[in-house]
């Protein structure tokens, strides 16, 4: 159902702007991760439990969105990550090892953290940062998505 005076809340598809499409798209099937659709040439598509993963062209991006491209950082993206949730510390130290054997980067070594979890970081070829972690706080659901708890004074968002 949807409710003219709010955005749905809830996340579709997470585009990431790439300079090497080819080779961004060889990372992420390196890392087991399902292409779906044909492939095209300026975009590739991936299925997760949640959102699907879109690579597409970083000057193609932005001239969808019309805007100007603008230089292309150098090295990490700060900022911005992207987290994977998993159920345990050595599922955090699996994907950090078959995310740098297919070409990423580690950027920080699974370790414990200050708010009582387990999580590292990798770069994919682009330079995205990806979180992996495991929160004791946060089981997951059947699909590998963290169970929240809802504040009480907002709204459902899968009512939206």
């Amino acid at each position: 159902m949807t409710h003219p005076d709010t955005v749905p809340a809830r996340i579709s598809l997470v585009t990431i702007g790439v300079t090497d499409l080819a080779k961004a798209t060889a990372f992420y099937r390196a890392i087991g991760w399902p292409q779906v659709l044909p492939a095209e040439a300026d975009v590739s598509f991936f299925r997760t439990a949640g959102a699907i993963l879109s690579l597409y062209g970083l000057a193609d991006l932005a001239a969808d969105a019309q805007i100007e491209a603008g230089p292309v950082p150098e090295g990490l993206k700060a900022g911005r990550s992207i987290a994977i949730n998993v159920a345990s510390p050595a599922e955090v130290d699996a994907a950090l090892a078959l995310a740098e054997a297919a070409g990423g980067t580690l950027v920080k070594p699974g370790q414990q953290v200050f708010w009582g979890g387990y999580s590292g970081y990798f770069a994919d070829p682009e330079g995205n940062l990806w979180e992996v972690a495991h929160n004791p706080f946060w089981p997951l659901d059947e699909r590998g998505l963290p169970l929240l708890p809802q504040a009480e004074s907002d709204g459902d968002p899968d009512a939206s």
